[in-house]
């Protein structure tokens, strides 16, 4: 079956969004990205700053839920109870899941390659990047400094990290979990982008 779906999962400073995006546009088709986080919001009633955070961080305690209804939201919990934090997860799963099921195109984030994990028109993607490489994407189109990036880098990571397991049961960045995984500061984005491109033409 030929793919028509791809997911991007990535390392913060890897460049992974701007690779699914410009994967896209040589594809040819929709990448949804942070019109993905416009559409949770949108349905959600959340603020779009809380969405684009909590999306991909895991923070379950009730006071933070409790803190984050009086700025975001109107009810600490909807009406079956979940927790905002679950709540936007669930919507997000909805979304992405319709995604799929409209048209062809590239979802970057959000836990796609595991609430897709059962179709078979999928390949998921995981981008990686080291450390030096990582710092300069951060400082030059991140606006971080050289003193904080690694931490800040770090802190991302592992909330990203613990989002996914919380979810997912599975570990995020582990190979077993993507179809392909690369090295963007060893490739560049270009070469992630041809070798992406190269294998869906071989299906």
């Amino acid at each position: 079956m030929r793919k028509r779906i791809i997911t991007i999962s990535r390392q913060c400073g890897s460049g992974g969004r701007y690779i699914g995006q410009r994967l896209a546009k040589e594809l040819g088709i929709p990448c949804y990205d942070e019109k993905l986080i416009d559409m949770v919001a949108k349905e959600s009633g959340f603020a779009l700053d809380f969405v684009e955070e909590k999306g991909e961080r895991i923070t379950g305690s009730l006071l933070f839920n409790i803190a984050s209804s009086l700025t975001y939201a109107t009810n600490v919990l909807s009406g079956n109870g979940m927790s905002l934090q679950d709540e936007l997860y669930f919507i997000q799963n909805r979304i992405i899941k319709d995604l799929a099921e409209k048209e062809p195109c590239v979802i970057v984030g959000r836990c796609a390659d595991y609430v897709l994990r059962e179709r078979k028109d999928c390949i998921h993607v995981f981008i990686r990047a080291d450390e030096k490489s990582k710092l300069e994407r951060a400082v030059k189109y991140y606006d971080m400094s050289e003193k904080d990036a690694p931490s800040i880098l770090k802190k991302k990571d592992k909330a990203r990290y613990n989002h996914y397991k919380y979810y997912t049961d599975q570990e995020w960045g582990m190979a077993d979990n993507y179809d392909i995984c690369l090295n963007s500061g060893l490739l560049g984005i270009d070469g992630c982008v041809n070798v992406i491109k190269y294998v869906l033409e071989q299906e």
